[in-house]
This record gives structure tokens, C-alpha cells and sequence, in this order.
């Protein structure tokens, strides 16, 4: 009989042998699978047909915008503009001197002196005097003359004709027979 390490010695190399006879590969021709190209085609296509009609609309929203801006834009510096004319034509209506001229106008006078009315009795100071149109100043007075020094006199300086400069029958070009036609 045998021992069990020979047992063993003889049963490693037939099941190292059946290891490397499961071990060897043998070369399989590759099956060839096409994928379907026109689903991926025609997916890649609706993207970009889907980003550039995104594009347009966005681009086409941004000029509406712009444009809506510009709009409101031009119509805040006419209202400003507005409000600065009112302003100024409010300014010169209530100026003191417009509506004093606006008074008299209406054929109001301006009253001389300040007078007192007592109410308990209805009488008046004694000094007291009633305005009328020939008391009352004019409102717009003359304009002041300009001073001398910016309405100076006209400096005239004569010169003497030269002897024999023609100023004879020929209209003064010496006499020579000479006609300006006009032509340079």
C-alpha cells in the first residue's frame, strides 16, 4: 500500500495539468454588433436644432428688451425735460414782478401808505387816503441807458487823396482808359 504523500505526489501533477488544460484560452472570433447610428444621428441633430432655435428666441427676447428700454429711456429724458420747462414757467409766474404786472392788469392800484381799520367801530386812521391809478408807480421801468464805456463813439479817420491819383472822369483809376469788367 501506499503511503498518503505518495498518494499525494502523484494525484499534483494530473490536477496541475487539468488546472492548465481549463487555463488555456482559445482565441473566438469577435462578433461584430452595429449599433443603430440613425437614433444617435437624429438625437445630436434635435439638440442642436433645439440650441439654435433657442438662441434665436433668446436673442430675439434681449432686442425686444433693448428695445422697451430705449423706449422708456427716450420717454424719462422728455418727462424730465417736461418737468424742467413747468418748473421754469412756474418759477416766472410767480415771480414777484409778473404778478404785480398781472395785478395791475386787472386794474389793481398800489396803495400808498398802510391804513388801519378798527372793526368794533369801522373807522379808519385819519391819514388815511384811497390808492388810485395815477398814484401808482409804473412796474417796468425804462431800461438804463449803456455807459459810455460800452457805446463808444465812432472813430472816423480821413485819408487825404494822393495828388494825381486820377480822381477825374474815369471813376479814379488814373485815366488810363482802364474798365473792371468784374471777371478776376
Amino acid at each position: 500500500m501506499s503511503s498518503p504523500a505518495l498518494q499525494l505526489r502523484e494525484r499534483v501533477p494530473r490536477l496541475a495539468e487539468d488546472a492548465v488544460a481549463r487555463a488555456r484560452l482559445a482565441v473566438v472570433p469577435r462578433r461584430r454588433v452595429r449599433a443603430a447610428r440613425m437614433p444617435f444621428v437624429t438625437l445630436v441633430s434635435l439638440v442642436l436644432l433645439g440650441g439654435v432655435v433657442g438662441l434665436l428666441c433668446f436673442n430675439t427676447q434681449m432686442q425686444q428688451v433693448s428695445f422697451a428700454a430705449t423706449s422708456l429711456e427716450a420717454e424719462a429724458n422728455n418727462l424730465a425735460a417736461r418737468q424742467q420747462t413747468l418748473h421754469s414757467e412756474l418759477q416766472t409766474l410767480n415771480d414777484p414782478q409778473h404778478l404785480a404786472a398781472k395785478a395791475q392788469a386787472l386794474g389793481m392800484v398800489v396803495g400808498e401808505s398802510a391804513c388801519t381799520v378798527r372793526l368794533a367801530t369801522g373807522a379808519t386812521q385819519t391819514d388815511c387816503a384811497p390808492a388810485t391809478a395815477a398814484n401808482t408807480p409804473a412796474l417796468q421801468p425804462k431800461p438804463p441807458k449803456k455807459p459810455a464805456v460800452l457805446d463808444p463813439k465812432p472813430v472816423v479817420v480821413e485819408v487825404p487823396a494822393a495828388p494825381g491819383s486820377g480822381h477825374g472822369r474815369h471813376g479814379g483809376h488814373g485815366g488810363h482808359g482802364h474798365r473792371d469788367t468784374g471777371r478776376g
